[in-house]
């Protein structure tokens, strides 16, 4: 890992970005919609974020699966999450998340980087997301690569859409920086295939002893100027 990050200059021809909890705020942007859904099944007493944090790594677990729609997983990951709190809940209440989607919002750095990033590199989006899905979000605008787990049939993890990035990127992996903030999906995905990964630590959490660890760590992703010209 690279803690003299400022004494580093790297040469990108692509630059790829993780989308939830990298660009966009998703557990501050849905807690208010899983608010709804433990309003709806009658537990109101839980603790929206112990909750929302178990659902996640439901989907997580599944991600390893044999490829289903990222809806589907939502879906039973939330059945799941619903048995493990003993909360009799409809799993279809999935769908106040997804209502929820064209109101989440960016962290302050991501559109002035990403259109300062844009004028020199070539920008990708990677996401364990279904197409229609991202496109409901506020992330309103042209990559040059969109790389989503629809279109890979598969998720990070294991690096499925990871090999679809490096398939796709038009450079050679060597060239391709790719910044995202999940220990385990980009990290244990990307680095076993040689990506170099920034890790986007911005919740300042520890990572964990069981996963690869990333070339560089940064806050946010207005940071990235240590490493790459902006």
């Amino acid at each position: 890992m690279n803690h003299e990050t400022h004494r580093v200059r790297l040469q990108p021809k692509l630059i790829s970005f993780d989308v939830f909890g990298t660009l966009i705020s998703v557990r501050d942007s849905s807690y208010g919609a899983f608010e709804r859904v433990l309003a709806a099944a009658d537990a109101r007493h839980l603790d929206v974020r112990a909750f929302w944090e178990h659902w996640e790594h439901r989907n997580i677990t599944h991600y390893w699966d044999p490829y289903r729609s990222y809806r589907e997983i939502c879906e039973l990951s939330l059945a799941e999450t619903f048995a493990h709190f003993k909360v009799r809940g409809d799993s279809r209440l999935i769908d106040r998340y997804f209502e929820a989607f064209p109101r989440f919002f960016l962290y302050d750095d991501v559109a002035c980087t990403l259109d300062q990033l844009s004028r020199r590199y070539r920008l990708a989006v990677v996401s364990n997301i279904d197409d229609d899905l991202l496109a409901l979000t506020p992330l309103q605008r042209n990559f040059d690569l969109v790389c989503t787990a629809q279109r890979a049939r598969g998720y990070k993890p294991d690096g499925t859409l990871f090999r679809y990035l490096i398939e796709n990127a038009g450079c050679a992996k060597e060239e391709i920086l790719h910044a995202g903030q999940s220990q385990f999906t980009d990290l244990v995905g990307g680095k076993p295939l040689g990506l170099t990964i920034a890790w986007i630590n911005r919740r300042q959490i520890a990572l964990d002893a069981s996963v690869p660890g990333p070339d560089f760590v940064f806050p946010d992703i207005q940071s990235l100027s240590r490493v790459v010209d902006i």
